[in-house]
C-alpha cells in the first residue's frame, strides 16, 4: 500500500485527521495553524501516510460538494477511506490548467437502469497513493482546449472503478505514486464536483 494502515487508523483514531477540517465539516479544528501542526509533525518523521489526498479531496468536498458528496468525509476523517487528488497529467510540467482527460455527457447503465452521467478518458501522472485510493478526486476537461482556464470539470471516481488502470510505482520516502489511465470509465451525474466547467476555481 506504500503506508501502514495500522498507523493511519491510529492518527484518525488520535483526530489527526479531524485536525485538518472545521468543525461544522465533522472535524476539529481546519484552521491554518491545526494543519501546519499535523504536517510539520509528519514532515519530522518522515511519514507517508496519506493525510495530503485527505485534505485536499476533503476540502474540496467542502467547498463544492453536494450534501451526499460532503457524507463521504465523514468516512475519509475516520480513516476508513483513502482520498487522492487525479490532477498531474504527463507531460504537463505542473501546470495547473493543463488537463487533457476528458469528460462526455452519456447515458450509462446504473443500478435502476439507465441514466445520465459521463464517460472519462485519458492519463493521470504521479498520484499520490494512487493505486490503493479508495475515492479519486479527478480533473477532465468537460469543453475547451487543453490549456483554457475554463471547461475543467472535476469528478469523483471510485478507485476501482470499471475501466482505470492503476500502475504503482515507489517512492524514496517508501511511499508510493500511481499512473492512471482511464478508458471509457463511467460515472453518475452524480459524480460530478461543482459546477461544471468551473473546476479550477476549486483546484
Amino acid at each position: 500500500f506504500g503506508y501502514s494502515k495500522e498507523v493511519y487508523a491510529s492518527l484518525a483514531e488520535l483526530g489527526t485527521i479531524g485536525a485538518l477540517f472545521p468543525e461544522d465539516a465533522g472535524g476539529f479544528g481546519g484552521t491554518g495553524f491545526d494543519v501546519s501542526v499535523v504536517f510539520e509533525c509528519l514532515g519530522r518523521n518522515l511519514a507517508v501516510e496519506p493525510l495530503l489526498g485527505a485534505l485536499v479531496v476533503g476540502q474540496a468536498l467542502i467547498a463544492a460538494g453536494t450534501d451526499a458528496q460532503r457524507a463521504q468525509l465523514e468516512a475519509i476523517v475516520a480513516g476508513s477511506t483513502v482520498a487522492a487528488l487525479a490532477h498531474e497529467e504527463p507531460g504537463s510540467h505542473c501546470e495547473l490548467t493543463h488537463v487533457a482527460t476528458t469528460a462526455a455527457k452519456a447515458v450509462i447503465q446504473a443500478a435502476s437502469g439507465n441514466a445520465d452521467g459521463w464517460v472519462l478518458n485519458g492519463s493521470k501522472a504521479v498520484v499520490p497513493m494512487g493505486d490503493s485510493a479508495d475515492l479519486l478526486l479527478v480533473s477532465a476537461r468537460t469543453s475547451g482546449q487543453a490549456h483554457d482556464a475554463d471547461g475543467i470539470s472535476l469528478f469523483l471516481v471510485p478507485g476501482n472503478a470499471a475501466g482505470l488502470t492503476r500502475r504503482g510505482n515507489g517512492r524514496i520516502d517508501g511511499g508510493r505514486t500511481a499512473e492512471l489511465t482511464f478508458a471509457n470509465v463511467a460515472v453518475g451525474a452524480d459524480a460530478q464536483l461543482g459546477t461544471e466547467g468551473q473546476g479550477l476555481a476549486v483546484l
